[in-house]
């Protein structure tokens, strides 16, 4: 079978990998940082400590701490203001996937005209100033990905934009990050992982790269994640979840998301619903309905999950897969929409677009099984029913 596999050039793993950032700089031939960072780690003191070191190789860095949750192209802009405003030849991003994927957006909007929603899907974008990721949550995986999500400020529309100028060409992957994610941030972001590694295991997609990198995330995130979040500074669950994150994000970038992810972003957009939450509110019940289009490879999945024994048939395993998720979902709190605060009426009277708008974004299409913007409908008030 013929690839094409695309990672960061760099991608160091392991505690502390954050102070490689001036090696990693010189190594790369960089030296006009601009650091892209949320305003959490900022009262943190990581804005400061980066600053420190860098200042000490003669590498002023200047900043932006204007992140939001879940990108806004009115973000972004404000972000650009700063960026244009000085002679930088690469973005730093020090947070979660939301700092990221801005930092990811401001490095190839640099250079570039026009509003981001003329570079969204199916429009590719290879190039913009190079990216130097530092992830501190166990999730999106944007740090090993040539994909970002923003919502158009002015349309309400949660757009992914695709492209080897969103690749970082670094990633310093360093779970001490990760240690002061709250309970709901840890497991959102861990569902999140796992659901790249599980579509990216079941997507049309599916490779012989990607298929092995997908079990073991999603082997690693089914024993790790609960204790994560049970046990904040379990020094051996964050790492583990932090490097099962950056497997995913592996996963999918080479093989793509499918329907979950594709149905996850209009939740988003419109209730504002933290990505990590809305795939999580779908996992189980787009699962159900999806393995009648790959039930050997789900139940794989299962296995390699621990959800089904080795002997149990394809029809078991795959069974027990759904129980499993709906399990774990059930046990890490995971809200429906109505718990979270979405109102029915609001809810019912968005299904039609929402519809239209996962269609849109190409993410179905790699689904096992393939739906129509009705059996989405259908799938939206199934959820909401869960």
């Amino acid at each position: 079978m013929d690839m094409t596999v695309y990672l960061p050039r760099i991608l160091r793993v392991g505690g502390g990998a954050r102070h490689e950032l001036g090696k990693v700089l010189a190594d790369l031939g960089l030296c006009r940082p601009f650091l892209v960072i949320d305003a959490f780690l900022l009262g943190q003191g990581h804005g400061a400590a980066l600053e420190s070191s860098l200042a000490e190789q003669g590498l002023p860095l200047r900043q932006f701490s204007g992140v939001v949750p879940d990108p806004t192209t009115e973000s972004i802009d404000a972000g650009l203001v700063e960026l244009r405003g000085g002679d930088h030849d690469c973005v730093i991003a020090l947070g979660g996937g939301s700092a990221i994927d801005t930092a990811k957006f401001m490095a190839v909007m640099a250079n570039r005209s026009g509003k981001l929603r003329d570079y969204k899907v199916p429009v590719t974008i290879d190039d913009g100033l190079p990216v130097i990721a530092i992830p501190s949550t166990a999730g999106t995986g944007s740090e090993a990905t040539r994909a970002a999500v923003a919502t158009d400020s002015e349309t309400e529309e949660k757009m992914l934009c695709m492209g080897l100028g969103l690749m970082p060409v670094a990633a310093l992957v360093d779970y001490e990050l990760s240690v002061t994610m709250p309970y709901r941030l840890t497991a959102d972001a861990g569902i999140d992982s796992l659901c790249h590694a599980l579509e990216a295991f079941v997507s049309r997609k599916a490779n012989p790269f990607t298929d092995p990198i997908a079990l073991a995330c999603m082997s690693s995130i089914v024993k790790y994640l609960p204790v994560a979040c049970e046990q904040p500074d379990n020094l051996e669950a964050r790492a583990a979840m932090m490097h099962a994150a950056t497997q995913g994000g592996i996963a999918f970038s080479n093989a793509s998301v499918t329907l979950i992810h594709g149905m996850s972003r209009p939740i988003g957009a419109h209730f504002h619903v933290p990505h990590g939450l809305s795939n999580a509110m779908l996992l189980p019940e787009i699962t159900a309905w999806s393995i009648d289009g790959a039930r050997s490879r789900y139940a794989e999945a299962a296995r390699a999950m621990g959800y089904a024994k080795l002997e149990d048939n394809d029809g078991a395993a795959a069974d027990k897969l759904v129980a499993g998720l709906r399990a774990l979902c059930s046990a890490l709190k995971v809200p429906g929409p109505a718990e979270f605060g979405i109102a029915q009426t609001q809810w019912q009277s968005l299904l039609p677009l929402m519809a239209e708008q996962a269609l849109a974004s190409g993410s179905p299409a790699n689904n096992p099984r393939i739906p129509d913007k009705g059996e989405i409908i259908a799938l939206y008030e199934r959820v909401w029913a869960a």
